[in-house]
């Protein structure tokens, strides 16, 4: 019998040909007994295509069965589609987490925020620090990215070294928080990298993003030039933005209020954490009202348009505290995830009707990437010199640019996969050599929902069609025992030609029991599907569209 081969596998479980939803597989050993690592866990959030979903997850089904020969989830950096679906998926998996304090006391707040929230055990390492889970030895290298202690990790096996960049940006003057360390990524490259797995997002961009810096500057001058009440909107997490505006509004002589649980959780974990530091303290929501107007700066959630955060509730003048009027200023500092713009216009349009001015990153420069353009690319490719690249962390269009420049920067195999590709990475041919079970799965409220499942299609067919409801009652001859009950939601109450389609439901009702033999009368069973099919048709005949048709005989 020939010897079992130890091999380095790679394999995405979210992020590969989207943005969020990451989770990525380390695997090293033979096929029948490897051992995993875990690298982040996050969310994306739900669109059109799924009405009444707020979050989406990664399907665990793959690594939950493997869950004994999972050594530890390592979290590159504590944004939420990066650690988001971990409180709710971490049951599956019952392993160590690994991770930086500021992902560490994020994670813990809102586990207490949070009732029922399951106690995971966190490992806290500090950027530059190093755990060994054997066959894997794991670095954590400081990057710069929109969030404090934001890491790359160099993966080290004995067949080679992967580098998982994670979230990162070039920026030498981040505003908190350290620079990406280059000297040890050099040093890195040096010792030799297998594989390098790298964020795509802006891979299709020339030069390199502004610093947190200017934005600061920029962000400074915007407040001090306001002549009445300023309200910024920005994503909880980055803390060198918070500090930024709060720096801004102490030097124009305003006070700072906090409105909205991330921000004040946010806020709360980086000022213990001394990221906040020489600062003014800052006011909660109901001190608002009582500041003059050119003395006060709200730094608000909701930058992405979402219906239930502070800056919506403000803009339809709703929030309990929070309100604006003609003359004030609200600065977006920050970019439009993709599929969110429309929310974001639509609270824009309700501050402009009320004569409150809105600057965006169209106006000024009020927010940076915290992703690699092509010239950051670039750098990291002359400090790593990998053999093989992996492109992550971005829709087709990013991953297939990557690809691109890595061919130009002389790598000697590019490769390509996407969520659930198993790849090898050593020994032999690197290459996609398999697939595992993935997908999406729904939060639907308090239930996670397969993707696969029936519950979010039928709701996308009754948002567009609407539902019929049709109650019979049938003797045990099969003949008619009362009236036909009919509920219509989502239809035009009437024709075209101003037929009533209550009425024309039933009378096809009528029609069709009339038409069918006795003797399937009296099975329900197919009454139910024959008036289903006739209403449906006769429906689409009418109207042009098949609603969904719930049918209930009752034998009486």
């Amino acid at each position: 019998m020939a010897p079992r081969t130890d091999g380095l596998v790679f394999v995405a479980l979210g992020g590969l040909g989207e943005i969020g939803r990451n989770l990525g597989l380390y695997g090293f050993g033979p096929e029948d007994r490897r051992k995993w690592v875990m690298v982040d866990c996050g969310i994306s959030f739900a669109g059109e295509e799924a009405p009444g979903v707020d979050l989406v997850f990664p399907d665990i089904r793959f690594i939950a069965e493997e869950r004994r020969d999972l050594l530890g989830i390592i979290i590159t950096h504590a944004h939420e589609d990066h650690i988001g679906a971990l409180a709710k998926l971490w049951p599956q998996l019952n392993a160590p987490v690994y991770c930086t304090p500021f992902a560490a006391g994020l994670l813990e707040t809102r586990r207490l925020s949070e009732p029922g929230a399951p106690k995971i055990p966190l490992h806290t390492v500090k950027q530059g620090g190093r755990i060994s889970l054997p066959p894997f030895d794991i670095e954590f290298i400081p990057v710069a990215h929109s969030i404090p202690e934001a890491n790359a990790l160099a993966i080290r096996t004995p067949l080679g070294t992967v580098l998982h960049t994670g979230d990162w940006k070039i920026d030498p003057t981040p505003f908190v928080g350290v620079p990406t360390d280059g000297a040890r990524l050099a040093q890195i490259g040096d010792e030799g990298v297998l594989a390098m797995v790298c964020d795509s997002t802006n891979a299709l961009r020339d030069g390199a993003s502004p610093s947190e810096s200017d934005v600061a500057a920029s962000l400074a001058e915007l407040i001090a030039k306001a002549p009445a009440r300023v309200a910024v909107t920005t994503f909880a997490s980055n803390v060198a933005r918070i500090r930024a505006v709060a720096e801004a509004a102490a030097k124009a002589g305003r006070e700072i209020v906090v409105v909205g649980r991330a921000m004040d959780r946010v806020s709360g974990v980086a000022g213990e954490l001394g990221y906040l530091d020489g600062l003014p303290p800052f006011r909660t929501p109901e001190t608002y009202s009582q500041l003059p107007r050119d003395k006060v700066v709200a730094l608000l959630t909701g930058s992405q348009g979402e219906p239930r955060a502070a800056m919506a509730r403000v803009a339809t003048d709703s929030h309990p505290d929070i309100s604006l009027a003609a003359g004030d200023r609200v600065i977006f500092s920050s970019r439009a995830i993709p599929g969110n713009e429309k929310s974001i216009d639509g609270i824009v349009n309700n501050l402009v009707r009320r004569g409150v001015e809105v600057i965006t990153d169209r106006e000024a420069l009020v927010h940076v990437s915290g992703h690699p353009r092509r010239g950051e690319l670039e750098q990291m490719y002359r400090w790593v010199r990998p053999k093989i690249v992996l492109p992550v962390h971005g829709e087709p269009m990013h991953l297939a640019g990557h690809r691109d420049f890595a061919r130009k920067q002389g790598v000697e195999v590019i490769l390509s996969a996407e969520d659930g590709e198993l790849v090898r990475f050593a020994p032999g041919a690197a290459g996609v050599v398999d697939e595992v079970p993935t997908g999406r799965v729904y939060q639907d409220g308090d239930l996670l929902v397969n993707a696969a499942e029936r519950t979010v299609p039928e709701r996308r067919r009754l948002g567009f069609a609407g539902v019929i409801s049709i109650a019979v009652a049938l003797t045990d001859k099969g003949e008619l025992a009362g009236d036909v009950s009919v509920g219509t939601s989502g239809l035009p109450p009437v024709t075209a030609d101003g037929e009533i389609f209550d009425e024309i439901i039933g009378e096809t009702v009528v029609e069709l029991l009339e038409s069918l033999p006795r003797a399937r009368r009296r099975d329900p069973d197919t009454v139910v599907n024959a008036v289903e099919r006739a209403v449906r048709a006769e429906v689409q005949r009418k109207w042009g569209k098949k609603p969904t048709c719930h049918v209930h005989v009752l034998t009486v």
